[in-house]
């Protein structure tokens, strides 16, 4: 009988053992979501990742929501990433950044400007024997491979697109045309082995050309990546161009960088950046929502309410939002009683507004915003979306469909609002713009 207390400790031991290297085999970075996703909107790319503190400030203050970072390759300008971390990419991804991983390996052959360094290696342009370009194609898979053993050890998850940079070069040339494609099938090709999606970036009248060209031809022996990264500065933020029909990589299967190396400043922090316009994943969209069996709660107008004054619509939305608040207990009838007001008061009360027995365009702006405050700008998508549409639409300033999608009429509101309401003019939902509509200010 004594060895059986022994026997129990030794099991709890072991099994407190087996949970707890379990747990340190999993990685810190398990949960992070594959990248870009759905998404429509702006982003920029830079060679050098920016640091933590400037990430921050961009985030609340420019326009963009996606960046490109260099990950791996021999041939990148920027070869030491300081800044580029597990933890940095992590904070980006809970952020709500979307991460666009590049790899910059082996060049075209008849590229003027590589190799980089003397000893980076170009793309082996030998057609061999059968013309099929194997040691290209063996060039492409082992870039790839190590493509993602960088971006997994940053915790850029499976199902995450990775870019391959193909810089400009003379597309006439047959033997280097030929070879960079059979070099950029191998690194689709191996991707999609090792649970990539397969991403191609290049000049618009090279590398996306010869891309365009191939799909078009039905060429034999390439395999075209999954989505395109166009370079094409011609200022215009969208994701077209001359050199490519609309029929290639669409819908939401393309990028396109439209504007070259400049400064910009946001938030009084400077980075050298290109731009970029995003259309990827299913591009941005918002799941349906549904309150209380179906009770409408979108309205272009939120009128007071104050007893003997019959709204029955604007009562019913009222009940609805303080119901799934737990300030309304009753039904959820057309009028206006005495437990939609206790309810009211409840609201009122520990909000900070004044407790009345009427319901204000103040309190509406602050109810249809309350909840919590994630940064939002041109792109986003979601229940947090329609939160400030809602809460726009009754401060006044516009009269927006309640979509869920932050595009250019939503952004065009916010900047309304925050001037007339005082804060800082960026179109994007931060902490202050948040705060003074749940604040109910307008």
């Amino acid at each position: 009988m004594r060895s059986l207390p022994r026997a129990v400790a030794a099991a709890a031991a072991l099994v407190l053992t087996l949970v707890v290297t379990t747990a340190a085999a999993v990685p810190a970075y398990a949960e992070n979501r594959a990248t870009p996703g759905n998404f429509t909107g702006y982003g920029f790319d830079q060679c050098l990742t920016p640091t933590q503190e400037k990430m921050d400030v961009w985030l609340e203050h420019s326009p963009f929501f996606a960046a490109g970072i260099y990950i791996s390759g021999d041939s990148r300008a920027c070869r030491d990433q300081p800044n580029l971390t597990p933890q940095w990419v992590t904070t980006q991804l809970a952020n709500g950044w979307r991460l666009l991983p590049i790899a910059l390996g082996p060049q075209a052959s008849c590229s003027g400007r590589f190799p980089r360094y003397g000893s980076d290696p170009v793309i082996i342009d030998d057609p061999g024997a059968d013309g099929l370009y194997r040691e290209a194609r063996a060039q492409g898979k082992a870039e790839a491979r190590k493509a993602v053993n960088a971006a997994d050890a940053l915790g850029i998850v499976a199902g995450s697109t990775l870019w391959y940079d193909i810089e400009a070069f003379d597309h006439t040339r047959p033997r280097c045309r030929d070879s960079a494609l059979a070099f950029l099938s191998g690194w689709t090709n191996r991707l999609h082995a090792l649970n990539y999606v397969s991403g191609v970036y290049s000049s618009a009248g090279s590398g996306i050309l010869i891309l365009e060209q191939a799909r078009v031809n039905q060429t034999p022996n390439v395999t075209l990546p999954d989505y395109l990264w166009i370079a094409r500065w011609d200022n215009k933020a969208n994701t077209s161009t001359t050199y490519i029909s609309e029929e290639g990589w669409n819908p939401h299967r393309r990028v396109k960088q439209y504007m070259g190396g400049h400064d910009e400043t946001w938030g009084g922090v400077t980075i050298n950046i290109d731009r970029n316009f995003l259309d990827v994943g299913k591009g941005s969209v918002a799941r349906k929502e549904v309150h209380c069996g179906g009770r409408p709660i979108d309205f272009p107008r939120y009128r007071p309410l104050v007893e003997g004054k019959k709204r029955p619509a604007m009562a019913v939305a009222l009940k609805c939002l303080l119901k799934e608040r737990g300030y309304y207990k009753g039904r959820i009838t057309l009028g206006f009683g005495p437990k939609l007001v206790r309810g009211m008061n409840r609201w009122q009360a520990n909000h900070g507004f004044a407790v009345q027995e009427r319901w204000t365009k103040r309190n509406w702006v602050g109810l249809l915003a309350q909840g919590k405050q994630p940064v939002l700008k041109f792109g986003s998508a979601g229940k947090f979306v329609r939160r400030i549409q809602r809460s726009l639409n009754a401060a006044g300033v516009a009269q927006l469909e309640i979509t869920g999608i932050f595009e250019a009429n939503t952004r065009a509101a916010v900047r309304a609002w925050q001037k007339q309401a005082g804060v800082p003019r960026t179109g994007v939902v931060a902490d202050s713009t948040w705060d003074a509509l749940q604040a109910g200010r307008f």
